[in-house]
C-alpha cells in the first residue's frame, strides 16, 4: 500500500521503520532486520543524529540500495553551526550524499524563517544535501503551529489509537496544509500490544505513515504478518469497540514513555517507572519482577520532588504523583506474588 507524503510528492510504503530501537541491536542483527524490512516492501526509514549508532547501522544495511528507500533523520542542534555539523555527520554515517527528509528534533520552540537554524536548513536544501524540511515534536500546540507556519514539509508527532481528539485532528490539519504526517509511537511506547489493530487504525488515516520501532526479528515478523493478513484494511466495528474499551480503561493520565522527563537527579528511569503498573499488566515479562527492576523502582523513594520531570512532560502529567502511585501498586503486586 503506497501513499504520497504531503507536498513532498515522495511516494512511500504506508508502513515505515522507526530506527531508534536499533541502538539496542548488535550490528549484524540490525543489518539483518533493516534488510528484512526493506525486502518486505517498507521504504521509509526514520532515524536521528542522537540515536547513537542507528544512522551507522542504516548506512551499512543500505549499501547499494539507497535509491530504493526514503531516508529521514533529525538534528537537535540550536545553532546554524550545529545543524551543519550534524548534517555532515549524518551524511557520512548514512553513506549518502543527500537526506530525503531532514527534521528539527523536538525543539521547545517554533523557529521562524529568519532563525539561524531554519536558514541553515534552507541553505542545505539549496545545496542539494537535503530534499525536504520537517519538524518533530511532542507538544500539540507547537505541532499545530508548525503545520500552519508553511515552513515545514512534514510533521512527526506521537499518534496511536490511544491519542485524544485534538491529536487525531492534527492529521486533518496536515491534510489541509498538504504537510506529510509521520506517526511516531504508533504502539504508544509498548502499551499497545495488538500490532494488527494499531496498523488498521493507521490504514484509516490516508495521509499518515506510522514508523514502527523494531529491534527484534520477531517484531519484524509480526509486522510482516499483519501486512499479509490485513493489507490496506482499516477498522471494523469490532475494532472500534475494542479501541473504545482500551481508551476507557487507560484514561488520559498515563505515561507515553517519551523520555523527555529525563535526566532525573535521583536517577529514576521515569519514563518506565511511571508506567510500570500498566506494563506488568499489558506487556508482562520476567524483567519487571527482576531484582534489577525492583532496585530501579526503589529509587522512587528518593525522589526529591524537584518537579523538573513535571515541567518537562509534554502531556502535562503530574509525574511525581504518577511515580508514587506506580510504586505503591508495584509493591502491592510483589507482595501478592510472594504469598
Amino acid at each position: 500500500m503506497l501513499m504520497t507524503l504531503g507536498r513532498t510528492q515522495l511516494t512511500v510504503d504506508k508502513d515505515g521503520l522507526g530506527a531508534l530501537p536499533l541502538q539496542r541491536a548488535s550490528v549484524p542483527e540490525a543489518i539483518r532486520l533493516i534488510q528484512a524490512v526493506v525486502d518486505a516492501g517498507v521504504t521509509y526509514l526514520d532515524t536521528a543524529r542522537m540515536y547513537s549508532d542507528s544512522e551507522a547501522k542504516l548506512g551499512l544495511a543500505l549499501a547499494g540500495r539507497r535509491s530504493s528507500v526514503t531516508i529521514a533523520t533529525k538534528t537537535r542542534a540550536l545553532t546554524a553551526e550545529g545543524v551543519e555539523k550534524d548534517l555532515h555527520e549524518s551524511l557520512r554515517l548514512l553513506q549518502t550524499d543527500y537526506i530525503d527528509v531532514y527534521q528539527l528534533h523536538n525543539p521547545d520552540f517554533l523557529p521562524d524563517e529568519g532563525h539561524e537554524i531554519y536558514q541553515a536548513l534552507a541553505r542545505a536544501q539549496q545545496a542539494g544535501k537535503i530534499r525536504f524540511i520537517g519538524y518533530t515534536n511532542h507538544k500539540v500546540h507547537l505541532a499545530e503551529a508548525a503545520v500552519e507556519s508553511g515552513l515545514f514539509d512534514t510533521l512527526e508527532y506521537p499518534l496511536s489509537f490511544l491519542s485524544d481528539e485534538r491529536e487525531v485532528r492534527l492529521t486533518q490539519l496536515c491534510a489541509e496544509h498538504n504537510v506529510g504526517f509521520i506517526a511516531m509511537k504508533a504502539l504508544a511506547g509498548g502499551l499497545i500490544t495488538d500490532v494488527g489493530l494499531a496498523r488498521r487504525f493507521m490504514n484509516g488515516l490516508e495521509n499518515v505513515i506510522p514508523i514502527w520501532g523494531l529491534q527484534r526479528m520477531s517484531e519484524v515478523e509480526a509486522l510482516i504478518g499483519a501486512r499479509r493478513q490485513d493489507g490496506d484494511r482499516s477498522l471494523s466495528e469490532e475494532d472500534q469497540a475494542n479501541i473504545a474499551a482500551e481508551k476507557s480503561q487507560l484514561g488520559d493520565d498515563f505515561c507515553r514513555g517519551c523520555g523527555y522527563c529525563l535526566p532525573c537527579p535521583a536517577d529514576i528511569v521515569i519514563f518506565q517507572a511511571a508506567r510500570t503498573s500498566l506494563m506488568i499488566r499489558r506487556a508482562p515479562g520476567t524483567y519487571w519482577f527482576s531484582d534489577e527492576w525492583r532496585n530501579e523502582m526503589d529509587k522512587i523513594d528518593h525522589c526529591i520532588r524537584c518537579e523538573a520531570c513535571k515541567s518537562r512532560c509534554p502531556y502535562g502529567l503530574d509525574t511525581p504523583e504518577l511515580l508514587k502511585r506506580n510504586l505503591a501498586d508495584y509493591r502491592q503486586v510483589l507482595s501478592g506474588l510472594s504469598k
